[in-house]
């Protein structure tokens, strides 16, 4: 690596501003020509939907970027080496893999790394058009919405503070991603940046299913109070445990268990909890410099697996009350498979030595399972108790079964 190297060389970020515009064009041209007259609401759902789709690949792409370890392919921010692309760094690049073979600079490994970069730069090029398309149709549609306009409908969820809020957290996702590489790959940061985009994840979906609502002229499917806590619940632990898989991961802490249910022979390891949960050091150390300990491997990657049998039971949990609901079923659904999806490559990185295809899958199995849950809660809204109490007094005079508590039927 280049020592004289800045860590932060601005001068190829007009390029790369270019790069993202050309590969956001072509979705939104897409999307505006295939919705040509149609409302408002559904363009938008159209054109967040298909940024959704396209900020999940780029969290699998960059799960792929860690796990190869090109996280550091290009050892400056937010070109390499100063250039757009790293045709422009060749020879500092073959600087670098000459003097370190396996080292963290190579080609292909910054090719890896400047292709993240260029699909992120996109997805964020898109969520600034989703901003900017909202504000516009919002003005359009207090400028000349009426009672009997056609789009007055859409008046109701064409909030312009869902794309802003959006739009911010992607430029502080950009700031981890720069952090990720300048701090050579901080735990605690490239956790944060994984967390980081569950959450861009999720204000997506919030986003497409509001346009989808307003373009059906819908509303959420009322649930029992306790439904809606388990979702909240399930949303929580969940998140808890992506952010224990980023920090078994950052730390390389998979293979300190190799073997299901037992962990190194026995049910309780050797571990040194105090070290595996020394949140803000570098990558392999302590704080005071030492090496970070085996046990303390062991805990972590120990730790997750626990909190995986409690995630596991929440969350089937959640697919059976979904399942009750009949306009919740999809989701149950797809959460019930997600979940055990979860399982099999879970133990697949365990039994088969953490083979990059199963670890990829891992880690977007994770974030489907966000956006499920993200889904479901805005899909549904807590029944009053009014109601719930009028569908449980007519179940028992049509002498049906009781529902259960936790959910409500539509």
């Amino acid at each position: 690596m280049n020592d004289a190297q800045p860590l932060y060389d601005l001068a190829p970020v007009a390029w790369l501003l270019g790069v993202g515009a050309l590969i956001a064009l072509g979705p939104v041209l897409w999307i505006w020509r295939r919705n040509a007259g149609a409302g408002a609401a559904r363009r938008l759902h159209a054109l967040t939907v298909l940024t959704l789709f396209l900020t999940f690949d780029l969290t699998l792409f960059g799960a792929f970027t860690r796990l190869t370890d090109s996280g550091l392919g290009c050892p400056d921010w937010p070109g390499c080496y100063g250039n757009a692309s790293p045709l422009g760094a060749r020879h500092e690049i073959a600087m670098a893999q000459s003097a370190q073979p396996t080292g963290p600079v190579t080609h292909s490994k910054a090719w890896i790394e400047m292709v993240h970069r260029y699909l992120a730069t996109g997805v964020g090029a898109l969520i600034l058009v989703l901003a900017l398309a909202t504000w516009w149709a919002r003005r359009a549609q207090r400028r000349g919405s009426s009672a009997h306009s056609p789009h007055n409908a859409d008046a109701r969820v064409l909030s312009t503070w869902w794309p802003l809020a959006t739009l911010v957290w992607v430029c502080v996702q950009g700031a981890f991603g720069a952090l990720t590489v300048t701090w050579k790959l901080y735990p605690a940061i490239v956790t944060l940046h994984l967390l980081g985009a569950v959450l861009l994840l999720a204000l997506l979906c919030i986003q497409a299913v509001r346009y989808q609502q307003a373009a059906q002229q819908r509303l959420p499917t009322p649930i029992g109070g306790g439904a809606r806590w388990l979702l909240w619940a399930a949303m929580g632990l969940l998140v808890l445990q992506i952010a224990l898989g980023g920090w078994v991961s950052t730390n390389y802490a998979v293979l300190a268990c190799s073997e299901f249910p037992t962990c190194q022979g026995s049910w309780w390891p050797q571990m040194n909890f105090s070290q595996a949960f020394e949140l803000w050091r570098e990558l392999g150390v302590d704080s005071s410099g030492a090496p970070v300990e085996f046990a303390a491997l062991t805990a972590i990657h120990y730790v997750h697996r626990l909190a995986a049998y409690v995630v596991f039971a929440v969350l089937i949990a959640a697919f059976v009350q979904l399942n009750r609901v009949p306009r919740l079923r999809l989701q149950a659904r797809w959460l019930g498979a997600l979940a055990l999806g979860q399982l099999a490559t879970g133990l697949g990185n365990v039994l088969l030595g953490w083979p990059l295809a199963a670890a990829v899958l891992h880690t977007g199995g994770a974030a489907a399972m966000a956006v499920v849950l993200t889904w479901a809660l805005c899909e549904s809204r807590r029944a009053p108790q009014a109601q719930q109490a009028g569908q449980l007094e007519q179940a028992r005079r049509a002498g049906d079964k009781v529902p259960p508590p936790l959910g409500v039927r539509s």
